[in-house]
């Protein structure tokens, strides 16, 4: 058969895909992926060409509308797409960058002077991409409109009427037959025009979603403007924390050619929140101005720390980590030809930027530190504080390595481990309590699954001291349990999962207001001192089922009551309903064919989608300012779900 085959192996089975079908065939290679973040995706590839016209001068205004059917339409009061005919193309330049790769304004250095998307595939992905797109030009005079479907013109460009403003329009259907997810997130969408607000002040960005109206009749919608830019963004950051210092550090200056604006300020916790961002990207694997940022802020500190002789006096060794414990900060450049590496692109490579941004934080710091004498010495005593619970914190570490099976101190005898040893198949239930932790080792597969129960409600760790997370029994016993070490001497938060036992880490409790409880602990803790694991994609929620409804031999499960309902309708009204009211009710049976079997349970995957927004969301739910929480309590009483 091979022979055959080889025999058959032609100049015909080579395929050559034309135009945008090669982004058709393999949109993942263009957009990431085909769920719910390329999906969301094509909006910010819209968005960034309608923010590069405000990056050069022209744009003040972008909208975006999430219309009833689910398509999008964003609108800009730049200087409308040329509509022109292309000399090497022979189409207008509207039909060229809606349907040619590569092609684009950002390649002209005179059109653009900084891009957010410099390789010219956004807005002709998107029309590939989509069964349906009208674009609308409003551009010397006249109002220009044509229409397009998976990345083809269907109608010529014409014009429709006169015009007595400039801008353009873009309204897009994505294709469901390539997408798995159809159905836009409003605050997805939010979060992101809320940072490029931040990220380009002056700018007035407007989300409006057609498909949700008020008792008034009013669609939802919020307008995002920021007149400060960063130093507004860091503190939206910082809302739910205490403030070390009551001023946030805003430096905008251009150096060697490379716009630079930082915003930083320090607060009371013991964790680090820099981000950092080039031409409005969000570079999450960091880079040379993210380097350059730490470079600046830590030598400017030391000295001052030198040149004061309070290191020498607090008699603390200390470390570049020690620098950034409650420090808050966000790095923008724009940056003319950016240079990405990294396994997810996102990584600065321009090696000039570095020294740039070194520069101008060390001036700007180093002016504050002068200029506010009472903060500078606030910030170097938070410094040596962090030094000193840093070196307890690798103590209390040090105890958990030696416990681990890799030291000959053994798994926590709790454990109930599973035979198989391909971390890659293997799963380990956290369950909450020794009944249910006793249940659940009865209905496991002992092959795969592993159960390891909690005792009550482990630490809560956004509020804690780190030596005291790792002095905390509970927590020492899920480390040793996943076979997981955190920090060293030099890092903290340093995370190695190169030992990790299991693929899947399984948050099991209760289905009332106390698991739900235990549940967001252990999530807050996972987001904190563990985050790759949520970020490759191991952390996952169980689902028991609230209820079990009979009638007679007929049996059935439900997770909601409006499938109680639906059994009833189909049953009668004298159906048997049991409330679950947790997991040491259901028997070892019951819990496997509902919870833990791979065929019939199901298992709800922790993500982050906004790693600004969670940070927030986690410091209002879990830290210790009571108002914020009470406001959003209020705010959301009426969406609780909470038992009788």
């Amino acid at each position: 058969m091979a022979e055959i085959e080889e025999e058959n192996y032609s100049a015909s089975n080579i395929q050559v895909l034309e135009g945008l079908e090669a982004v058709r065939k393999r949109p993942a290679m263009y957009i990431g992926d085909i769920s719910e973040k390329g999906l969301h995706h094509l909006v910010y590839e819209v968005v960034d060409n309608s923010i590069d016209e405000a990056l050069a001068g022209f744009a003040t205004h972008v909208e975006v509308t999430i219309n009833e059917d689910n398509s999008i339409t964003v609108v800009d009061n730049g200087r409308g797409i040329p509509v022109d005919m292309h000399e090497k193309e022979h189409k207008s330049a509207l039909e060229v960058v809606l349907t040619v790769l590569h092609a684009g304004g950002k390649f002209d250095k005179g059109s653009y002077k900084v891009s957010g998307g410099l390789h010219g595939v956004g807005v002709s992905c998107v029309n590939a991409l989509s069964t349906y797109l009208r674009a609308e030009v409003n551009r010397d005079g006249k109002h220009y409109v044509q229409e397009y479907s998976c990345g083809k013109p269907t109608t010529e460009l014409r014009v429709e009427g006169e015009s007595t403003h400039t801008g353009t329009s873009i309204t897009f259907l994505p294709d469901a037959s390539i997408f798995t997810v159809t159905v836009y997130d409003y605050s997805t969408l939010a979060n992101r025009l809320r940072d490029l607000a931040f990220l380009n002040a002056g700018i007035t960005l407007t989300l409006t979603d057609r498909r949700v109206t008020d008792a008034e009749g009013k669609h939802r919608s919020e307008v995002f403007h920021s007149e400060n830019g960063l130093e507004e963004f860091v503190r939206y950051i910082d809302s739910n924390k205490t403030e070390l210092i009551p001023h946030v550090i805003h430096l905008t200056t251009e150096r060697q050619g490379i716009p630079v604006e930082v915003a930083l300020t320090y607060n009371t916790d013991f964790s680090e929140n820099v981000y950092s961002y080039v031409n409005n990207i969000n570079t999450i694997e960091g880079g040379t101005h993210l380097t350059g940022f730490r470079r600046g802020l830590t030598q400017t500190l030391k000295k001052y720390a030198d040149d004061n002789k309070i290191l020498e006096k607090a008699k603390v060794e200390v470390a570049g980590d020690d620098f950034r414990q409650g420090l808050t900060a966000v790095v923008s450049v724009k940056v003319l030809e950016p240079q990405f590496e990294g396994q997810t692109k996102t990584k600065l490579g321009n090696q000039e930027v570095m020294a740039s941004v070194s520069q101008a934080v060390s001036e700007a710091l180093g002016n504050y530190l002068e200029e506010h004498p009472k903060e500078a010495r606030t910030i170097v005593d938070k410094i040596v504080l962090a030094a000193q619970a840093r070196q307890a914190a690798y103590n209390a570490r040090n105890k958990i390595l030696r416990k681990t099976p890799l030291m000959g101190g053994g798994l926590p005898g709790k454990l109930a481990d599973c035979s198989s040893r391909t971390a890659e198949n293997c799963e380990i239930f956290l369950v909450e309590g020794d009944s249910a932790g006793g249940t659940a080792k009865q209905g496991r597969d002992r092959q795969f699954q592993a159960i390891l129960p909690l005792r009550g409600k482990i630490l809560n760790v956004q509020k804690a001291v780190e030596h005291r997370v790792f002095d905390n029994q509970e927590i020492q016993t899920m480390f040793r349990a996943l076979r997981v070490s955190i920090g060293t001497e030099e890092d903290s938060k340093a995370v190695n999962l190169s030992k990790l036992a299991y693929h899947k880490i399984i948050i099991m409790t209760d289905a009332d207001v106390d698991g739900a409880h235990i549940a967001t602990l252990l999530m807050t803790f996972f987001f904190k001192f563990m985050r790759p694991i949520i970020e490759q994609g191991y952390l996952y929620l169980a689902t028991p089922p609230l209820y079990k409804c009979t009638k007679g031999k007929i049996e059935d499960y439900c997770w909601t009551p409006e499938q109680v309902q639906q059994f009833i309708a189909r049953h009668g009204e004298k159906s048997k309903v049991q409330r679950f009211k947790g997991l040491g009710e259901m028997n070892a049976e019951e819990l496997r064919d509902t919870t833990m079997s791979p065929e019939h349970r199901l298992l709800k995957q922790v993500t982050i989608k906004d790693a600004i927004e969670a940070e927030r969301i986690f410091d209002m739910l879990m830290g210790d300012e009571v108002e914020p929480r009470r406001i959003f309590i209020e705010e959301n009483a009426n969406y609780a779900n909470i038992d009788a």
